[in-house]
């Protein structure tokens, strides 16, 4: 089996991106809503949001792509993401003024149920995993 002709979509790799799916909706559909009715209230934090749920959908499309370069982009996405969910969940923590409303990151997720700090990494075992299997079809 060559890695072009395999999915990731499969068993709990199914389930993995349909909870990147509908976290990538929520959001960008919160950072949009904050984005055009509460601007001048946080700015950085609502664009940061923002920011965030596009970095999900990219994520959501190259966990479910097949091929060598869907396979990085998925990587490059996660990577992202758990540095930003640990970067801004610190700086929430350290110091709440800079993020006057909460970010999908701010104090790692937590108003997502922690889920912006798990996901990346059950991403980064999923991909992974499916990646020593892809190898094993393909001897």
């Amino acid at each position: 089996m060559s890695h072009e002709a395999s999915t990731r979509a499969v068993g709990v790799g199914r389930v993995l991106i349909a909870v990147y799916a509908i976290l990538a909706i929520a959001a960008t559909a919160r950072s949009l809503f904050q984005l055009a009715t509460k601007f001048d209230v946080a700015p950085v934090a609502y664009a940061l949001s923002g920011v965030a749920g596009l970095v999900y959908i990219l994520a959501t499309v190259a966990l479910l792509k097949r091929g060598e370069t869907w396979y990085r982009i998925a990587w490059g996405t996660l990577i992202f993401e758990l540095t930003g969910v640990i970067v801004v969940g610190v700086l929430s923590v350290i110091d709440p003024v800079l993020f006057p409303a909460d970010t999908v990151w701010s104090f790692f997720g937590r108003g997502y149920v922690f889920i912006p700090l798990v996901l990346p990494i059950l991403g980064m075992l999923w991909l992974a995993r499916t990646r020593r299997l892809e190898s094993k079809g393909a001897q």
